[in-house]
C-alpha cells in the first residue's frame, strides 16, 4: 500500500516544466490578461443571471449573492496569483498540484478543470447561436430546426451556427496568441461599453419601491429550492459562482506571459475586480427597474427591461454587442482549455501528440482536439443538464489550489523562486479560501454532485488504465526527452 501511495504522490520537478514550456512564446501582457479575464468572466451570464437568480432565489438581495460569491472567488484568486507568479507553467492548477502534491492529485485537479472547458465551450457556443438566430428573426431569417437544435432536440440534427463559431475561434487561435489577444481586447472593450450603457440608461428607470423588501421572506420553491432569506441568498451564490471561475483561463496561459511574476497577479486580481463591479452594478440596476418577479423564466432580462422601459433601440444594440462579446468567452476558454490539454500530453498522461508544438511553437494538436470534442459535446448533450459540472469540477480544483499554498511557501526561495506577489494573511487566508470553495460546493444541488462524481469516475479509469502507465514522470521523464527531440 505504501508503494502505491508513493507512486501516486510522485511530484514533478518544477525545472522540468520550465524546460518543457520554454518553447512557448511569451507575448501576453497585463492588458491582454485583463481582457482575457474580463472577457471570460463577464460572458453571457451578466445578461441573464442577475434576473434569473433574483426571480428564483434572492429577490433584490441577489446583490449579496454576487458579493459573497465574489469574496470566495477573490480569496481563491489570491492563491491563484501566488501560484501563477511562482510557477508560470501551462496548465495552471494541474501543473501546480502535480508539483505540490503529486501526479495523482494533479490529475484530479486537471480533470476537474477539463470538464469546465469541454462543457463551457459547447454551452457558450450554443448560447451565442441562440442569440444570433434571435437577432435574425425580426429580419425574416429563420434557420430550419434541423440546423438550429442539437441532435434529437426538437427535430434537431446539428446546431450549425455553434459549430461554425467554434471552428472559427479555433482557426483564429491556431494563427497565434498575439492576434487572438488583439481581437479579444477590442471585443472586450465593446462588451464593457454595452454593459456601461445599460447601467447608465437603466439608472433613469429605477423605482425605489422595487428594492423593498430587500431580503424577501424565506419560503421553499415548488422544486424544493430556497427562496428569500439567507438560504435564498446562499442558493444564489452557488448559481452565480459559475460566473467568476474565468480567472483560471488567465492562469492556464501563464507560460506565455511576459514577466509572469508581475503580469499574472495583476491580470488575475484586476480582471476579477472589474468583473465584480460590473456584475453588482447590473444586478442593482436590473432589480431596481422592475419587480424581481418579472424576471421569472426570462432568458434575456437585460434586453426585456430596456424594451419595457421604452429603450428598444438600445436593447437591440446591446443584444447585438452581447452576441459579439460571447466570442471573448470562447477565445478565453478555448485558449486555456487547449493549454490544459497540451499539459496532459506534455506529461504523457494523455496521448503524446497532444503535447507537441508545431513549427510556430503553438500547441495546435491540443487546440484542434479540444475544439472537436466541444463540437461533439455541443451536438449530443443537453446543456442545462451538464452545465452544473462546470461549477462542481472547478470548485474542487480551487480547493486544491488553496491548500497548495502551504507546501508552496515551504519551497519558495529553494527549488522555486520567491514570487513578487504572496497571498496575504498567511497561514489563515488559504484555509479560509479552501473553506469558502467548500461552502459553495456544498450548496450545489444533488444532481450536480452526482454528475461530477460520474465525471471523476471516468477520470480515474483513464488515469489507472492509461495515465499512470504512460506518465513521463513515472518513467523518469525519459519519454518527455524523446518528445522534445
Amino acid at each position: 500500500m505504501s508503494r502505491i501511495f508513493k507512486r501516486l504522490t510522485l511530484k514533478e520537478d518544477p525545472s522540468i516544466y520550465e524546460d518543457k514550456d520554454a518553447n512557448l512564446v511569451r507575448v501576453l501582457t497585463v492588458k491582454d490578461f485583463l481582457a482575457l479575464g474580463v472577457g471570460t468572466i463577464v460572458s453571457t451570464s451578466i445578461f441573464t443571471l442577475p434576473g434569473v437568480v433574483a426571480a428564483d432565489h434572492a429577490g433584490p438581495a441577489v446583490v449579496f449573492s454576487f458579493l459573497i460569491a465574489a469574496i470566495v472567488a477573490g480569496l481563491v484568486a489570491f492563491a491563484y496569483a501566488e501560484m501563477a507568479a511562482a510557477m508560470p507553467f501551462a496548465g495552471s492548477a494541474y501543473s501546480w498540484i502535480n508539483v505540490m502534491f503529486g501526479e495523482f492529485f494533479g490529475w484530479i485537479a486537471g480533470w476537474a478543470l477539463l470538464a469546465e472547458y469541454f462543457i463551457a465551450l459547447a454551452f457558450v457556443g450554443s448560447g451565442l447561436s441562440a442569440n444570433f438566430r434571435g437577432l435574425l428573426v425580426p429580419l425574416g431569417i429563420n434557420f430550419p430546426k434541423s440546423l438550429s437544435n442539437t441532435l434529437g432536440n426538437d427535430g434537431g440534427i446539428i446546431d450549425i451556427t455553434a459549430v461554425i463559431v467554434l471552428v472559427a475561434v479555433a482557426w483564429l487561435l491556431s494563427k497565434g496568441v498575439n492576434g487572438a489577444a488583439r481581437v479579444e481586447n477590442v471585443l472586450v472593450v465593446l462588451k464593457v461599453l454595452a454593459i456601461l450603457t445599460f447601467i447608465i440608461v437603466g439608472l433613469t428607470a429605477i423605482h425605489i419601491e422595487n428594492y423593498v423588501p430587500f431580503i424577501p421572506k424565506y419560503h421553499v420553491n415548488p422544486d424544493g429550492t430556497a427562496f428569500g432569506g439567507w438560504k435564498g441568498i446562499y442558493a444564489g451564490v452557488s448559481m452565480i459562482f459559475l460566473s467568476y471561475i474565468g480567472f483560471d483561463s488567465i492562469a492556464a496561459n501563464s507560460a506565455e506571459a511576459k514577466d509572469p511574476e508581475k503580469t499574472m497577479p495583476r491580470g488575475i486580481l484586476g480582471s476579477l475586480v472589474i468583473a465584480v463591479t460590473l456584475f453588482v452594478a447590473v444586478a442593482l440596476v436590473l432589480v431596481g427597474m422592475f419587480k424581481y418577479t418579472k424576471y421569472a423564466n426570462n432568458a434575456e432580462p437585460v434586453g426585456w427591461a430596456l424594451r419595457q422601459a421604452g429603450h428598444s433601440g438600445i436593447a437591440s444594440v446591446i443584444q447585438a454587442v452581447a452576441v459579439i462579446g460571447m466570442f471573448t468567452a470562447l477565445i478565453g476558454m478555448m485558449l486555456a482549455g487547449s493549454r490544459l490539454l497540451y499539459s496532459f500530453g506534455r506529461d504523457g498522461m494523455l496521448p503524446a501528440w497532444l503535447g507537441k508544438l508545431n513549427k510556430r511553437n503553438l500547441p495546435n494538436h491540443a487546440l484542434f482536439a479540444l475544439s472537436a470534442i466541444a463540437v461533439v459535446v455541443g451536438a449530443l448533450c443537453p446543456f442545462a443538464f451538464l452545465a452544473q459540472l462546470i461549477s462542481a469540477g472547478t470548485l474542487i480544483a480551487f480547493m486544491f489550489v488553496s491548500l497548495g499554498i502551504y507546501p508552496l511557501r515551504k519551497r519558495e526561495g529553494k527549488d522555486l523562486p520567491e514570487p513578487s506577489f504572496k497571498m496575504p494573511l498567511y497561514p489563515v487566508l488559504p484555509a479560509i479560501a479552501f473553506l469558502g470553495a467548500l461552502f459553495v460546493f456544498w450548496g450545489l444541488d444533488v444532481q450536480a454532485k452526482t454528475y461530477a462524481g460520474i465525471w471523476f469516475a471516468i477520470g480515474l479509469v483513464i488515469y489507472f488504465t492509461y495515465g499512470i502507465r504512460h506518465s513521463y514522470l513515472g518513467k523518469g521523464n525519459k519519454g518527455a526527452k524523446k518528445l522534445d527531440k
